[in-house]
């Protein structure tokens, strides 16, 4: 009984945090919208990603999330009753786009290792930690203290990074044709003789 509890609740919540971005994409695409519109372009939102197959999800769902994002400071009401995106709403749906972001996997390994290599202040810890997980959280690999790697091209990705963290020259890329020991690392992304490149 308390597994299927714990499954319930699980399910629970990643319903919620399908919703609530959808919430959050809806504002943004809008620009602000009155709360009678949040919930068509919410469905609507949920439908083009594929998070729902049909506009069963109700409307009283998509109201308590927007009450939620109210209160954690991720929306706020205008003038005329328009809710929009606050600051931190930004930053937060930023940060779930780059979650959800898929490195480029091509299906031939170019033989070059590309790393990221930062140095952010002490000042600067909380980019600092957050660089850090999105590197992880899109399918980097740390290879020393504030390296690393992955076997692709990503420059287009780290630009982005750069504009969201407003970091420049902290942050190097670069491209590399060989790695001492990169045995490990060719088996992690199974490529060159690992994956027949």
């Amino acid at each position: 009984m308390t597994a299927k509890l714990k499954k319930d609740g699980k399910e629970r919540k990643a319903k919620i945090a399908i919703v609530q971005k959808a919430v959050l994409y809806a504002l943004a695409a809008a620009g602000g919208l009155t709360l009678a519109l949040v919930a068509p372009s919410a469905l609507q939102v949920l439908e083009q990603f594929g998070w729902i197959k049909t506009r069963r999800s109700s409307k009283d769902t998509i109201n308590k999330s927007v009450e939620r994002l109210l209160q954690v400071g991720l929306t706020a009401r205008e003038k005329g009753g328009i809710l929009d995106l606050t600051p931190k709403g930004r930053k937060r749906l930023s940060e779930i786009e780059r979650a959800d972001y898929q490195l480029p996997k091509p299906n031939k390994w170019d033989g070059r290792w590309r790393l990221v290599s930062f140095d952010i202040t002490e000042k600067r810890k909380d980019v600092r930690n957050l660089l850090r997980a999105t590197l992880g959280s899109v399918g980097f690999v740390h290879l020393h203290h504030s390296v690393w790697v992955y076997p692709h091209d990503c420059e287009d990705f780290l630009s982005l990074l750069k504009a969201d963290y407003h970091v420049g020259v902290e942050i190097l890329y670069i491209i590399a044709e060989y790695i001492e020991n990169d045995r490990w690392l060719r088996a992690h992304f199974r490529v060159g003789e690992f994956s027949g490149t």
